[in-house]
């Protein structure tokens, strides 16, 4: 099993307060009672270790519908993989890593805006309000021993394009090095790996996202 996969999903469930993930043969399976998502399973391995008998395999086990599929391959290399009503997001996620050694928190606040970082449950969050009190940009992180995953990274559309986004990565960097953290894990969509990328994050892999639609 891929470590950077294991770390994701450890941070994963306590950032969203999952069940603990369930120990399977090609992966894990995580229970998250969520209308939109019921259960997730993830396949443990990467890139060309993803093969097509066990995505075969796995798919066909399914049968309830909201369950989601999570590999880390490239759709295109994986959609015929999977056959009966699954739907499958055309565009693929990120697996993605980051050193935090040495991370720094931000000098200031954005101008204008307020800015809250709180700690429960695991779970740091970050949150930068406008003047007039609406959300600017959020996001959270948790840390389980040596790694830390960041989730949740949203900018609102009204603040997009304004630096809101680096400043509370930024943030939430500082904060997982603060707990003891030394790498930064997180599955990001299309359009943010750019303003990961800008601050030093790499992808591992490709990810894909697929969701049975129920018979």
């Amino acid at each position: 099993m891929n470590g950077t996969v294991r770390a994701w999903i450890d941070g994963w469930v306590v950032s969203r307060g999952a069940a603990p993930p369930y120990a399977e043969p090609w992966g894990w399976t995580i229970d998250t009672g969520r209308p939109t998502e019921v259960t997730r399973h993830v396949l443990g391995a990467v890139n060309d270790d993803v093969d097509e008998t066990t995505v075969r395999k796995v798919a066909a086990s399914v049968t309830g519908a909201g369950v989601w599929l999570k590999l880390f391959r490239h759709p295109e290399e994986t959609a015929d993989w999977l056959d009966g009503p699954w739907w499958i997001d055309p565009e693929p996620g990120y697996l993605m890593t980051v050193p935090l050694t040495g991370s720094t928190a931000p000098d200031t606040t954005p101008q204008g805006h307020r800015l809250r970082v709180w700690s429960r449950g695991g779970v740091t969050r970050v949150l930068l309000t406008a003047p007039d009190g609406s959300l600017s940009a959020r996001g959270q992180i948790a840390v389980t021993g040596g790694t830390a995953v960041a989730d949740q990274i949203e900018t609102s559309p009204d603040h997009r394009r304004k630096g809101l986004g680096s400043f509370v990565l930024r943030t939430l960097h500082h904060a997982a090095a603060t707990q003891g953290a030394h790498t930064g894990v997180l599955a990001g969509t299309p359009q943010g790996r750019a303003l990961y990328e800008s601050l030093g994050w790499r992808v591992e892999a490709p990810l894909t996202s697929a969701r049975f639609l129920g018979t």
